[in-house]
């Protein structure tokens, strides 16, 4: 069996059919390189991490084939010798490259690649949905005599991923705050190109501790620009705690993860949608969308989040959006792109296997979770953090050091954080180090360490050793060594926590409001969602003494 692919985008479309062959010795797969796409340099390096065996183009073009699946029809593909079949390549047939085919066609519609000499060329047009069947028979009727409606292996591998949703989240680090995934399409009126700084601009004008943003990047972005500069141009969001999604399997869990999505005219919103996720516009017009397609549906719909002219207004209409989206049920727009969910594998085992005119095996084809995203995200090393105190209540917002407009004070990490940053910081704080220590070993008490940074800084107000998720030992200019303890709270069963490094920043804000520190005291400390009790007594010698 051959995968003829031209992108690392339909090599992974075609991984994702894998499991209707499982358990099955007499198949055997191979890869070739179709020439001549744009963003054929990550379809290899793809090909290498699924440990498939390759052919080159020319020896696959010499050998005949069982069976040959690819997801897209573009490419010499009709020379390749053996039953065909064609997968989708996306979802919902959305969009239509200017100067490419026929004119308002997807590929995956256009006579112009689903013929040769007049007929087609395939001999299985797999689609997901009636819908698409109906548009195939308008634009190409030889093709639509050919074509099976299966449903959507991906869309399956979505909905199977569904429970796994905590275990996602708990590898981003994600806790109680609001996800919100930023999706781009390829191309020039991709939001990437339309928008290059929205995602910086979100990641620097929403409070950290109530939200956490995140990237899907389409695979030909990938490609195109390529991870090293890609990182560079995003190094200053990612430094901050924007999540980037990789672009095998990792963007779908990051779906699953997501609390909402802001979306341009890129199909990855309609398997949002499956998921009953809040969608919000953010495509700004163009030649590329296809009227009536699921995906200008959607975009007629959905709440429009508007280029804002500065981070107050951004989250100020990224809040209106996100309520206005919440009232309006997303579903019903993945209905028109997607049929027989959950069907899919079971669909195309028997498509195959009558084109292998092989007798199938009994073994059940079930799609795969998707597996949980690399590690948690990056966290801002500086914060601007803005304070409201109204007696033993604080109020606390963080955001990137380097988000615009008024705050009550900077806080820095060390020896994370820039040394300027930590050297101008009103609040610095350490987190104490995971671990033994090794035979031979040197480490400051928490006592010491923060009496030793601030002397070392006068203009430096607070300094604090954050112990354990629970416990920090706060040392204050006005001569208060506290032993803090930051309750965590308890919702159904769960347990819930902040960052002991926000409550530093509440203390902060709290000691700064008083005129000297009046004995034991608990505050009630509000961080994004959370409202926890944050308790304040003179420093034990525990504390003072923990080794960091």
């Amino acid at each position: 069996m051959l995968f003829a692919v031209r992108s690392a985008g339909a090599l992974h479309r075609l991984l994702d059919v894998l499991p209707a062959f499982e358990g099955d010795e007499r198949i055997v797969c191979r890869f070739t390189l179709v020439p001549g796409s744009d963003f054929d340099v990550d379809a290899l390096a793809a090909v290498e991490r699924s440990g498939i065996r390759s052919v080159s183009w020319t020896e696959a073009r010499r050998r005949a084939h069982d069976l040959i699946l690819a997801a897209s029809p573009k490419g010499a593909l009709r020379v390749l010798s053996g039953p065909r079949v064609l997968l989708p390549h996306g979802a919902g047939f959305n969009k239509a490259i200017p100067h490419e085919g026929s004119p308002r066609l997807p590929s995956g519609l256009d006579p112009s690649y689903l013929l040769a000499d007049g007929r087609p060329w395939v001999n299985l047009h797999a689609l997901a949905h009636e819908s698409q069947l109906g548009r195939l028979a308008e634009s190409c009727p030889p093709a639509a005599a050919r074509a099976r409606v299966v449903g959507d292996p991906t869309l399956d591998r979505v909905l199977a991923s569904v429970p796994h949703r905590e275990e996602y989240r708990a590898a981003l680090g994600t806790g109680e705050r609001r996800l919100i995934a930023l999706t781009s399409t390829w191309g020039p009126e991709s939001l990437l190109a339309r928008r290059p700084r929205l995602p910086a601009a979100l990641v620097g004008g929403l409070p950290h501790d109530a939200y956490q943003v995140a990237l899907l990047l389409h695979p030909n972005e990938h490609s195109r620009i390529g991870t090293f500069d890609l990182s560079r141009h995003l190094a200053p969001a990612l430094a901050a705690g924007l999540v980037l999604a990789g672009p095998y399997q990792e963007w779908a869990a990051l779906l699953v993860a997501c609390d909402a999505v802001i979306t341009d005219h890129g199909s990855t919103a309609l398997y949002a949608a499956a998921l009953g996720r809040p969608l919000i516009g953010a495509y700004d017009g163009g030649q590329e969308l296809i009227a009536g397609s699921p995906m200008a549906d959607v975009l007629a719909q959905a709440p429009w989040l508007a280029d804002p002219a500065g981070p107050a207004e951004l989250t100020d209409a990224l809040t209106d959006a996100l309520t206005e989206a919440r009232l309006r049920d997303s579903r019903p727009f993945a209905a028109t792109a997607f049929a027989l969910p959950g069907e899919s594998l079971p669909r195309l085992h028997h498509e195959l296997y009558r084109l292998l005119e092989l007798p199938p095996r009994s073994r059940p084809a079930h799609p795969h979770p998707f597996p949980a995203p690399g590690g948690p995200a990056r966290h801002p090393t500086a914060y601007a953090v803005r304070a409201e105190v109204t007696g033993q209540r604080v109020r606390v917002e963080r955001f990137p050091a380097f988000a615009p407009g008024p705050a009550h004070h900077l806080a820095a990490e060390s020896p994370a954080a820039d040394p300027r940053q930590q050297q101008s910081a009103a609040v610095l704080w350490r987190r104490a180090a995971a671990g033994p220590h090794p035979p031979h070993s040197s480490s400051w008490t928490a006592g010491g360490w923060t009496a030793r940074m601030l002397d070392e800084a006068p203009g430096r107000r607070t300094v604090a050793a954050i112990l354990t998720p629970e416990r920090c030992l706060v040392r204050h200019r006005s001569g208060a060594v506290l032993s803090v303890r930051v309750e965590p709270c308890t919702l159904d069963g769960r347990v819930l926590r902040v960052d002991p490094a926000a409550a530093v920043s509440a203390v902060h804000a709290w000691l700064g409001s008083t005129a000297e520190w009046p004995g034991p005291t608990t505050l009630t400390c509000e961080f994004g969602p959370l409202t926890v009790r944050v308790e304040l007594t003179e420093a034990d010698d525990a504390d003072l003494g923990y080794e960091i």
